[in-house]
């Protein structure tokens, strides 16, 4: 058993406060975190049976940060904050001697740019203090790349090409909403595309590929390729692969919103001045969408995530897509969120406690693929992802 403290109290905030909260003989403590309290309390209060904490901290001000940890002593840090506190909480973690896990790769808030350059960047300090660090243990970032290691492990001896397919075939019935933090969501998608193939990176312009594919008890969706941050660690990882993609399913409505939102100049992510006060385009846009936090209760339909991978077995060549469906509505009844949400929070929540059961706990920085996928697949089903394989068929792509 352990004691957690879980920085964010948004929508996988929520989520994985639910998950830690039942695991009560893994966890012996929780305390919940973030800038404003009063969400903590409230997630708290929905949770039940005095099992949160709850308390108020600045993600960006690492000695606020520090004081709140060696005040607290946990033996983990679940930072589901905003990508951009990723270093500053990675910092906090070092000076407090505490490990550190989280859903999504360090981003800086002046450029739209993702990559974990800057996170295994930390790899010698970590290992020097004796420190974990879990990077990207949502689903994707996270359980996409233990699937992609559990099928190395047991059904490839080398794995070729890889492509992560990711639908949310729900309806929220908003005119235009994104299904995580606005700012994040936005400058995601609008920045350019990259794949990987015979070793380096190609780079295409913004959702300009894209082609139907067929998704589990959904159907046909339009699935555009776009650049996601797992790819990059993946490739790392298992040097067998000669591409790497991913793809990401958009509605045309989705998409005709975000083009005029670029159009007129709101998904900047600059300064501009507005009645002499310094403004953030997209922060400002942030402000008047809906909150993602709010779009459970009237979220219908499914969301799909998984790997199609093509590679060789025994000489042979294979197929396999392994996959996961969740139910909005069912996201809902359980813990008040949409699946996005609770697709995140749920892999967050085990990956904390395959490190608080010491399967997934070594001194330095650390990708999920790069610790044993068995332990957590044998759980993530019941924890609420239950995961499906197809194997030898067209995968197309």
């Amino acid at each position: 058993m352990g004691k957690v403290l879980q920085i964010g109290a948004g929508g996988v905030g929520t989520v994985v406060a639910h998950k830690l909260a039942a695991q009560k003989d893994v966890f012996s403590e929780i305390v919940l975190a973030s800038r404003t309290q009063s969400k903590c309390d409230a997630i708290a209060k929905a949770v039940g049976g005095n099992r949160i904490k709850t308390a108020r901290v600045d993600a960006d001000n690492v000695p606020e940060l520090v004081a709140l940890l060696k005040k607290e002593k946990p033996d983990l840090v679940v930072n589901v904050a905003l990508p951009y506190q990723d270093l500053p909480i990675m910092d906090a973690c070092l000076e407090a001697g505490v490990s550190y896990l989280d859903t999504a790769n360090y981003e800086p808030k002046d450029v739209a740019k993702f990559e974990y350059s800057w996170q295994w960047a930390y790899k010698e300090r970590f290992e020097k203090a004796g420190l974990t660090a879990i990077l990207g243990c949502g689903f994707d970032p996270g359980q996409t790349q233990v699937y992609t290691a559990y099928a190395a492990k047991h059904h490839f001896d080398e794995i070729l090409y890889l492509d992560i397919v990711d639908c949310n075939a729900g309806n929220h019935h908003k005119a235009f909403a994104t299904n995580f933090n606005p700012e994040i969501n936005i400058r995601e998608i609008t920045q350019k595309g990259r794949y990987y193939e015979n070793g380096k990176w190609v780079e295409t312009g913004a959702l300009e590929f894209h082609k139907g594919l067929n998704y589990p008890e959904i159907g046909e969706k339009e699935s555009y390729l776009m650049y996601h941050e797992e790819l990059e660690s993946l490739v790392k990882n298992f040097p067998s692969i000669k591409r790497a993609r991913f793809w990401m399913t958009f509605g045309q409505e989705y998409l005709t919103h975000l083009r005029v939102i670029q159009n007129i100049g709101m998904a900047r992510i600059d300064e501009v001045e507005y009645n002499g006060v310094k403004i953030v385009p997209l922060q400002f846009l942030k402000a008047v969408l809906p909150n993602p936090g709010d779009l459970g209760e009237n979220y219908d339909g499914w969301t799909s995530i998984g790997c199609r991978i093509r590679g060789v077995k025994d000489g042979k060549e294979r197929t396999y897509y392994i996959y996961n469906n969740c139910s909005h509505e069912a996201a809902f009844k359980e813990t008040g969120t949409q699946a996005v949400s609770y697709t995140t929070g749920v892999p967050c929540a085990l990956g904390a406690e395959m490190f608080m059961k010491g399967l997934w706990r070594r001194p330095g920085v650390w990708n999920v693929e790069e610790f044993d996928p068995d332990p957590f697949m044998a759980l993530v089903g019941e924890r609420g992802l239950p995961w499906h394989e197809k194997f030898d068929i067209d995968l197309e792509l």
